[in-house]
């Protein structure tokens, strides 16, 4: 045997479903990564809402050590 995984008869691993990062239901094409364009607009909302936060430093904190 030559060790060759492409043997039709074994099993493939499932491949993890991608789902919805807001409701858990599968993805669509059109509005990847989620289900509809409700779940789209659940997260431009958070979005505009403050509800992600990107770490980050204080707005004008390096300006002010190189005041110093």
């Amino acid at each position: 045997m030559s060790g060759n995984d492409n043997n039709p008869s074994k099993p493939k691993p499932a491949a993890k479903a991608r789902v919805c990062p807001i409701c858990g239901k599968p993805r669509s094409e059109r509005y990847d990564p989620f289900c509809s364009k409700r779940c789209a607009d659940v997260d431009l909302h958070r979005w505009f809402k403050g509800g992600y936060i990107v770490a980050g430093d204080e707005p004008g904190a390096s300006k002010a050590e190189d005041e110093d």
